[in-house]
C-alpha cells in the first residue's frame, strides 16, 4: 500500500468570487492529482481553506459599505458553490472564523515562536494615513515595489514575487482613500528568515519545484534572507498572544502556516501527518510557500515533515492583463461553468493551464472547446451508440476486435495511459499534457470508427463491422476511466451508459469492451460537451 498523500490548495480570499484564473490554477489542478491518486488505490488527502483575515476582506468592505464579517461569510459561501459546481472535492475545507479552535491553534503555534526566541520586536517605518487615521499595511498600502519597481501592495509583490515591508515602498498612498501615506515608526514582531537559510537551502534541494520558483528562491538567499513582519496594528484577523502586542493582528500568511497544519488535524509537535504535502499554488504565493512558510515550520517543530513538492501556476491573464478580485478584472467562474458544465471549462483551463508560462482566457475560446466537445467525443460516442442501436439490437456485439488496424488502435492506446499516467502522477504532473493525450485518444479511435463504418456495406462485412463496434466500445470503457480526473461528471455518465464501475484506475486494463450481450441504452444528451 502506497503511503498517504496530502494534497493543499492556497486558500483563496473571500473578496469576491472565484474567477476563471482561480479555477485554472491550484484547484481544478489539485483535484485531478487527488482523483487519479484515489483511482490507484493512494490513500490521498485534499484540503484548503478560507483566507477570512486577508486585510482584502475589510478593504473590500469598505468600498462596497458592508463589513468585513458579511464581506468574507457572503463570499465565502459563494466559493465554496462554485468549488462544488465545478466538481472540485475538498475532503476538508478549513473556517477560520467559525471553526471554534482555530484561533487558539494559531496563538499557540505563535507563542511557542515567541517563546523559543524565533520571534523579535523591532521599530521600523510603518506608512500612516492621517485621513483614515490607519496604519497601512498589505491591501490597504499601495506604492512600487522595492525589488522590481512595479506597482505592488504591502508584504509582496505579485509581479516579481517578493516580500517588502511596507514602509519600503516607492509612493507609498492609501487603498482606502487615495491619499499619500506617511512612516511613522511602530514597533511590531518580527521573524528573521537568515538563521535558517541553510536548512532552507537543503529543503529546497530536494523538494520539486518549478525553476521560475527555484530562481526566486535562490536570487532571495543570495540578496540576504529578510525578517518579516509577523504582526500589524489592526483590528482584523488573529489576535496576536504576545505580552506588548495583543492589540496588534497577526500578519495573515504568518497565520496561514499554522492554518495548513489545522488543515491536516495537527495538535501540535509530535503528531500529525508522516509526510509533507504537495502544495498547488499561483507563483505570486511562491515566496509564503517555499521560504516563509518551510522556516515558520522548521522553528515551530524540527521534526516536522517538509512539503516534497510544489505545483506552480504562473498567472492566467484576461485581455492581457492579470485576472483580478480585488479590481474586478474578471470573468467569473459560477458564470462560466452555468454557460459551459464543469467538463468543458475543466478540460478548457487545463489544456490552457498556465504552466510554466502565462496564458490568456477568452469566452471564444471557452465556446469553442463547448465546440471540440460536442463534435469531437460527444460526436463519437452518438455515432457508436447509434451504430449499437440499429446493427446491433442495442446490444454489446458478440464479435471482438481483431486485425491489424485494431492492433494498431490498440497499441496506440496502451501507450496513451502508459503517458497519462506519467501526466497525472505527482513527479510528472501535467495536466495541459493529460488533456492533450485524451483528445489524440479520441481522435484516433474516432477515426477507426469512420474508417470502419464502410464494413457495415460489404455483403460479408457485418461480423468485422460488428467487431469494429466493440473495439470503439473499449476504447470509450478506457475513456470512462482515463478521463475521469479531468471531467469527472462526463466519464460518470460515460460509465454509466456502459455498466461501468465509477473512478477505476487509469490503466491499460481499462481498455476492454463490456460484456457481450449487455444492452447499450443511448445517451439522451450531451455525455461531456456541456
Amino acid at each position: 500500500m502506497s503511503a498517504p498523500v496530502w494534497i493543499t490548495a492556497t486558500p483563496p480570499t473571500p473578496n469576491g468570487d472565484l474567477h476563471v484564473g482561480h479555477i485554472a490554477g491550484p484547484y481544478v489542478a489539485g483535484d485531478v492529482l487527488r482523483r487519479f491518486l484515489a483511482a490507484d488505490g493512494v490513500e490521498a488527502r485534499y484540503t484548503t481553506g478560507l483566507d477570512d483575515h486577508q486585510s482584502y476582506v475589510p478593504v473590500r468592505g469598505a468600498k462596497d459599505g458592508r463589513t468585513g464579517e458579511d464581506v468574507a461569510d457572503g463570499y465565502g459561501a459563494s466559493i465554496e458553490r462554485t468549488w462544488h459546481a465545478a466538481e472540485v472535492a475538498f475532503d476538508r475545507i478549513v473556517h477560520p472564523r467559525r471553526d471554534a479552535d482555530y484561533p487558539a491553534f494559531v496563538q499557540d503555534f505563535l507563542r511557542r515562536l515567541h517563546g523559543a526566541g524565533h520571534l523579535v520586536a523591532r521599530t521600523r517605518p510603518l506608512p500612516y494615513c492621517t485621513g483614515c487615521r490607519r496604519w497601512l499595511y498589505e491591501a490597504y498600502v499601495s506604492g512600487k515595489c522595492p525589488h522590481c519597481g512595479a506597482g505592488s501592495h504591502g508584504n509582496a509583490c505579485e509581479p516579481c514575487g517578493r516580500p517588502n515591508d511596507c514602509g519600503d515602498l516607492t509612493d507609498p498612498h492609501c487603498e482606502t482613500c487615495g491619499l499619500p501615506a506617511e512612516l511613522r515608526d511602530c514597533t511590531r514582531l518580527y521573524f528573521p528568515l537568515a538563521p535558517f537559510a541553510d536548512r532552507l537551502t537543503a529543503f529546497w534541494a530536494d523538494v520539486r519545484m518549478p525553476p521560475h520558483l527555484r530562481v526566486l528562491c535562490e536570487t532571495m538567499l543570495a540578496d540576504g534572507l529578510p525578517e518579516i513582519a509577523v504582526s500589524h496594528p489592526a483590528d482584523w484577523g488573529v489576535p496576536v498572544p504576545v505580552d506588548g502586542f495583543t492589540d496588534q493582528r497577526a500578519y495573515v500568511w504568518c497565520e496561514m502556516a499554522p492554518g495548513y497544519l489545522y488543515q491536516s488535524d495537527r495538535r501540535g509537535p509530535g503528531g500529525g501527518p508522516a509526510t509533507g504535502p504537495v502544495q498547488f499554488f499561483g507563483f505570486d504565493n511562491g515566496y509564503f510557500h517555499a521560504v516563509l512558510f518551510p522556516a515558520l515550520f522548521m522553528a515551530y517543530d524540527a521534526a516536522l515533515p517538509l512539503p516534497t513538492a510544489f505545483v506552480v501556476n504562473e498567472f492566467y491573464q484576461l485581455d492581457g492583463q492579470k485576472f483580478s478580485t480585488s479590481r474586478r478584472h474578471a470573468v467569473w467562474a459560477h458564470d462560466a461553468l452555468a454557460g459551459a458544465g464543469s467538463d468543458a471549462l475543466r478540460h478548457h483551463v487545463l489544456a490552457d493551464r498556465p504552466d510554466g508560462r502565462q496564458t490568456s482566457f477568452t469566452p471564444a475560446d471557452l465556446e469553442r472547446t463547448i465546440g471540440h466537445l460536442r463534435t469531437g467525443w460527444d460526436g463519437w460516442l452518438h455515432r457508436l451508440c447509434a451504430a449499437v442501436a440499429r446493427d446491433c439490437d442495442g446490444r454489446v456485439p458478440a464479435e471482438r476486435p481483431a486485425g491489424p488496424a485494431w492492433e494498431r488502435l490498440r497499441a496506440g492506446l496502451l501507450r496513451t495511459v502508459g503517458e497519462l499516467r506519467e501526466a497525472y502522477g505527482t513527479a510528472g504532473f501535467d495536466p495541459r499534457r493529460a488533456v492533450a493525450l485524451l483528445d489524440d485518444a479520441v481522435a484516433r479511435t474516432a477515426d477507426f470508427g469512420h474508417v470502419h463504418a464502410h464494413e457495415r456495406d460489404r455483403p460479408d462485412g457485418a461480423a468485422a463491422h460488428r467487431a469494429a463496434l466493440t473495439a470503439q466500445l473499449a476504447a470509450a470503457a478506457a475513456l470512462a476511466a482515463w478521463a475521469a480526473p479531468v471531467m469527472p461528471a462526463g466519464a460518470a455518465r460515460l460509465a454509466a451508459l456502459l455498466g461501468e464501475r465509477p473512478g477505476r484506475p487509469v490503466t491499460a486494463a481499462a481498455l476492454a469492451a463490456p460484456e457481450p450481450g449487455r444492452r447499450l441504452d443511448p445517451p439522451a444528451g450531451p455525455v461531456f460537451g456541456g
